[in-house]
């Protein structure tokens, strides 16, 4: 059984990592640590976790923390564990950072999008991707990972197979998402208010949300040549689920079922990936509170574009639970460890 330690245990990736883990037979949270709110137990935030976590929180204390854990998940805003991970980089423990820290390989693109002070490019360039169906090969080989957006995700699983087979040009690539509140995290604002947010969908962050250039980076390296996208988040008055709408100007002449088996075939053994039959589409209730993520095509002949429909829980494939799923590719255990679970419906 390996050690867990949380660091930003009050936010929600680090309540779902707490929810998951409590299924995971070979992963044991051990540690929460929280800057703001140590020394006070979990279950006064969230009183659902009585009984589940007796300890209080801890502050962050490296050289403790190199003897007590062997795995840590850093669900802390960006900016923080870039400082945080140099300091383990001599012991042994796993590290899987959930924020944006270790996600761009340019610091100056980390400094442009998220205006903040970048990572060492030698702690960069030490971590590895997480998306975990992209890259697991090297994930298997990594110490560091840094676990993908919840936006990225959806939408690189949804293109990269037909931008990896030339299915679609590079170019006018439009992803169309939409996330559920809970992917704004628990600092109340005016557009997640819910008298702002109920009754309402609000587009935010146009042309500078710091995904773009995430997205961006991983469809230029996998169609080997350079890839622009239009992005636009929508915030929608639900709790979880992120679903993203892509279109794409195709390239070659193949039909829906011909592409539909080329994604089948892609995914073939990836769990987590489902492909919709033709003439049917994903939504965010199938896969409420899992791992999956769910993606159906169709083929506009009349404007020759694909259009592409990729759902996951922002939470879940887009936080917490890739990030086990990531876990268990750098152990060598079965994929799918902690991560079985049928989608909660209705």
């Amino acid at each position: 059984m390996k050690k867990v330690g949380i660091i930003g245990g009050t936010g929600y990736g680090a309540i779902e990592l707490i929810r998951l883990l409590q299924m995971h037979e070979k992963l044991q949270v051990k540690k929460i640590l929280s800057h703001s709110q140590y020394g006070e137990q979990i279950a006064s935030i969230y009183p659902h976790l009585t009984d589940f976590i007796e300890e209080p929180m801890q502050a962050l204390q490296i050289e403790r923390l190199k003897e007590e854990v062997d795995v840590l998940f850093l669900a802390t805003p960006a900016g923080i564990a870039k400082d945080i991970i140099p300091q383990l980089i001599d012991s042994n423990i796993q590290c899987v950072d959930l924020s944006g820290d270790l996600r761009l390989s340019s610091i100056s693109d980390y400094e442009f999008w998220y205006q903040k002070e970048p990572a060492p490019q030698e702690l960069i360039d030490k971590a590895v991707y997480g998306l975990s169906e992209i890259y697991p090969e090297q994930i298997r080989r990594a110490n560091i990972i840094s676990n993908p957006g919840c936006f990225p995700t959806s939408a690189l699983l949804g293109l990269i197979p037909a931008l990896e087979h030339k299915i679609i040009a590079g170019k006018g690539i439009i992803i169309d998402g939409k996330t559920g509140v809970s992917g704004a995290g628990r600092t109340l604002t005016e557009n997640t208010h819910y008298s702002g947010t109920n009754e309402n969908i609000t587009a935010y962050k146009i042309g500078k949300h710091q995904h773009i250039p995430e997205i961006e980076q991983y469809l230029t390296e996998k169609a080997e040549s350079p890839v622009k996208v239009a992005f636009t988040p929508h915030l929608i008055p639900m709790t979880r689920g992120l679903i993203c709408t892509m279109y794409g100007q195709l390239t070659k002449a193949t039909t829906e079922e011909e592409l539909i088996q080329l994604y089948r075939a892609y995914y073939e053994n990836h769990p987590f990936v489902r492909i919709h039959k033709e003439g049917t589409f994903p939504t965010t209730k199938n896969v409420y509170a899992s791992n999956f993520c769910d993606i159906g095509i169709h083929i506009d002949q009349r404007t020759n574009r694909v259009i592409i429909i990729s759902a996951i829980d922002n939470l879940v494939k887009g936080a917490a639970g890739q990030a086990i799923q990531n876990v268990n590719l750098m152990n060598g255990w079965e994929e799918t460890l902690g991560l079985q679970s049928i989608p909660i419906y209705p």
